[in-house]
C-alpha cells in the first residue's frame, strides 16, 4: 500500500535533484555568457530544490513510518537512515552554507570585485556544497535501490 507513493515521492526527489544538479545548472554555465546570471538563475533552482527536498524527506519519513506499523516495523531502518542522511546533506549545504556564500557574493556586488580572500572562501564553501549534493545524489541511488 505504501510502496508507490514511496516510489513516486523517491522519484521526484532524486530525479529534481538530479536534473537541476547535473543537467540544469551546468547547461545554464556553459550557455548563458553572463555567469552571475547564471549563478543567480541556478541559485533560485537549488533554493527550490533545497525545499522540495525538506518537504520530500519529511512526506518520506511519515510513509516509512506508516510502512512499518503496517508491517511490524522490520526492515525499514536502512532506509530512514538514508533519509535522514540526504535532509541532512540538504541542511547542512543549502541552510548551513549558502548564507555565507551569498554574503560573500553580496559583498563582491557591492565592492564591485571578490578579493582573492573571498574567492578562496567561497571555492571552499562551494566545494563542500557540491560534495554534499554528490553524497546526497549517490544516498539517492541506495534509497531508490533499498525502497521495498
Amino acid at each position: 500500500m505504501f510502496l508507490r507513493p514511496r516510489m513516486l515521492l523517491a522519484t521526484l526527489w532524486v530525479g529534481s535533484a538530479w536534473t537541476i544538479g547535473y543537467l540544469v545548472a551546468p547547461t545554464l554555465f556553459a550557455t548563458l555568457a553572463d555567469s552571475m546570471q547564471a549563478g543567480s538563475i541556478a541559485g533560485s533552482l537549488f533554493r527550490i530544490e533545497a525545499w522540495l527536498s525538506v518537504a520530500c524527506a519529511a512526506a518520506m519519513l511519515l510513509l516509512l513510518a506508516a510502512a512499518a506499523r503496517k508491517d511490524g516495523g522490520s526492515g525499514y531502518r536502512a532506509q530512514v537512515i538514508i533519509v535522514a542522511a540526504m535532509l541532512a546533506c540538504t541542511v547542512i549545504g543549502y541552510f548551513g552554507l549558502q548564507p555565507f556564500m551569498a554574503a560573500l557574493r553580496e559583498t563582491a556586488a557591492v565592492s564591485g570585485a571578490m578579493s582573492a580572500e573571498a574567492r578562496t572562501q567561497f571555492g571552499v564553501l562551494h566545494g563542500i556544497a557540491s560534495a554534499l549534493y554528490l553524497i546526497q545524489s549517490l544516498l539517492g541511488v541506495a534509497l531508490v535501490w533499498k525502497l521495498k
